[in-house]
């Protein structure tokens, strides 16, 4: 801690000041993953706060069971949960934690999930459910009043909450790793993988004054043609949308002996990170990079990467990824605990949050 403040104290800066005077600040760290408590515990070192004691475990029966050590009665408690492999877990490990302390008489509860589970299903498909729209409502439910959360797939889940909803962005981190980590930078392209993400992609280009391009043509998942009623004719004439016909793949763009930045704010199933890279190989980028806020990494992507024409996977500390780390040398990791830090501090000395959103667009 020393360290930390003598650090600011050579920059000509003041450290962070945490208004103690208001009835106490709890930080609680839940028991999804070690890497959980890692950041949890950088987030503390940073505001100068230890982390609360709770005990957080599974029984036989793999229920979960909270317990608070420590009084949070008046108090404003700020939950760091990170998602884990097993996501059902990790859930129902913060909403637990959540009730725990509201009926504990916590004066609020914020919950800092830097990535927000079942994000990809916030839309309506089908015969299927929104379960983000789920999640969020039992959250509220449980007794969380704020959410400071990281990326959101889709922004518009803010309206699944009736709470106030953070969505901090990662891109400064990112920006700042190509911009100090890729030497020769200035020769890159910014990559969108698909026409859907060329809006982060420009993000990214206008921001480093660099070029995009776009890789058109990815397949898209085919529909079912099982006879369960979906594709039962009507009564009456219809006009019918024409089917969409996949074209050959292109690189909308110039890549050629230029490094290529794949730029997404999830990289889980790499099938289509590998194909982009393999077609911006054929068209003569020399160098591939993907970027991602959120590396979840399942299944045998570790794998799929090293054995791919990608040369460097970056993503944020927002998901555990240690042991795909292990599986693969080319996984590199970017803190981002510093915004997070920020954030739980303006928020418990009710502090504005303009600061940390300047310059983010509607794109970004």
């Amino acid at each position: 801690m020393m360290c930390i403040m003598m650090c600011y104290v050579m920059i000509g800066r003041s450290p962070p000041v945490m208004n103690h005077t208001k009835g106490g600040l709890v930080i609680f760290s839940a028991n999804s993953h070690p890497s959980s408590r890692e950041i949890s515990k950088r987030i503390g070192e940073r505001l100068g706060v230890e982390l609360g004691k709770v005990q957080v475990y599974q029984e036989d029966n793999r229920e979960t069971r909270v317990q608070i050590q420590e009084s949070v009665r008046g108090k404003d408690v700020f939950i760091i949960q990170t998602v884990s492999k097993d996501v059902n877990t990790t859930i129902m490990e913060l909403l637990i934690m959540v009730y725990a302390c509201r009926t504990s008489c916590a004066r609020s509860i914020t919950g800092v999930v830097p990535y927000f589970p079942y994000s990809k299903q916030c839309k309506m498909r089908k015969r299927g459910s929104i379960v983000s729209k789920l999640l969020a409502s039992m959250m509220c439910k449980a007794g969380l009043t704020h959410l400071i959360t990281m990326d959101l797939h889709q922004k518009e889940i803010q309206g699944f909450f009736n709470i106030p909803v953070d969505n901090l962005r990662a891109s400064p981190f990112l920006l700042q790793y190509i911009q100090e980590e890729i030497p020769d930078y200035r020769n890159a392209v910014i990559v969108a993988k698909s026409p859907a993400s060329a809006r982060r992609a420009q993000s990214f280009a206008e921001r480093l004054r660099l070029g995009i391009a776009v890789i058109h043509g990815e397949a898209q998942d085919a529909e079912s043609d099982l006879v369960d009623g979906r594709h039962s004719p009507p009564t009456v004439k219809i006009p019918l949308l024409i089917p969409k016909e996949k074209p050959p793949i292109t690189v909308v763009g110039d890549v050629g002996g230029r490094i290529a930045i794949i730029v997404d704010d999830i990289i889980d199933d790499v099938d289509s990170f590998v194909a982009a890279a393999q077609t911006l190989k054929k068209h003569g980028a020399y160098k591939i990079f993907v970027m991602a806020t959120h590396g979840i990494l399942s299944s045998d992507a570790p794998k799929l990467i090293e054995e791919s024409a990608i040369d460097k996977v970056v993503v944020t500390n927002t998901i555990p990824h240690e042991h795909q780390k292990l599986q693969c040398i080319k996984i590199q990791t970017v803190d981002i605990s510093l915004i997070l830090s920020e954030a739980i501090r303006r928020i418990y000395n009710g502090e504005s949050m303009s600061y940390l959103f300047r310059h983010i667009g509607l794109e970004d």
